[in-house]
């Protein structure tokens, strides 16, 4: 099993975000992602099929690390990690959410938009965290301008982002990784071509080098 650095942020330059209506597309698509250089993989809880996915990926894709994305309930902290999510991340916070958590043992990455979202992360000493929508909350300049009074935040900004602009946001001090499903296109989800996935996702990875 792939251990776990320091920080979630650091897994990979680009985090994958992926929709699964299938459990059975899971294994496949996390080797595929894998193979391309992208071992941290964020499965949304938005389907019926997620946390079958993820179970499925912990199980049999060990040099994976599987997290859980869209979580929004206390349950949901919990369900996810029963599964075998080895971290959680939320597109917002509130302090039920970040209770179950943070009790749940796993790195979490708890979603912020403002600077006083995340200084109310900071109080409770969450210096890493999700910055969503990235696009539509302000982009680099954000981020940039969020530098200054909070250095000791840092973000994975998830929401809108592409192949074009994701070297944008890793220019930045504060960003550690971006979130992005771009390498994973739905019809080439849904023809099963994973030979595509992998060459998009070496793509993506290959963005630490610039």
């Amino acid at each position: 099993m792939t251990s776990l650095p320091p920080s979630v942020l650091d897994l990979a330059p680009v985090m994958p975000v992926v929709v699964l209506e299938n459990a059975n597309d899971a294994v496949p698509l996390a080797r595929a992602l894998v193979a391309g250089g992208l071992p941290a993989i964020e499965v949304t809880l938005r389907t019926p099929a997620a946390l079958s996915a993820i179970r499925a990926i912990a199980d049999e894709v060990p040099e994976a690390v599987v997290g859980a994305g869209t979580v929004v309930t206390p349950k949901n902290a919990a369900d996810a990690v029963a599964a075998g999510a080895r971290f959680l991340v939320s597109p917002g916070a509130t302090p039920a959410l970040l209770d179950a958590m943070e009790a749940s043992g796993a790195p979490f990455l708890p979603g912020v938009s403002t600077a006083s979202e995340a200084m109310a992360l900071l109080e409770r000493e969450v210096n890493e965290m999700k910055f969503f929508p990235a696009e539509a909350s302000g982009g680099p300049a954000a981020l940039k301008a969020l530098a200054g009074p909070l250095p000791q935040a840092r973000f994975c900004p998830t929401g809108g982002i592409t192949i074009g602009t994701a070297s944008t946001y890793l220019a930045l001090g504060n960003v550690g990784c971006v979130g992005g499903s771009w390498m994973v296109p739905g019809e080439a989800l849904a023809a099963g071509d994973w030979q595509r996935i992998t060459s998009l996702s070496a793509d993506a990875a290959a963005l630490a080098d610039r």
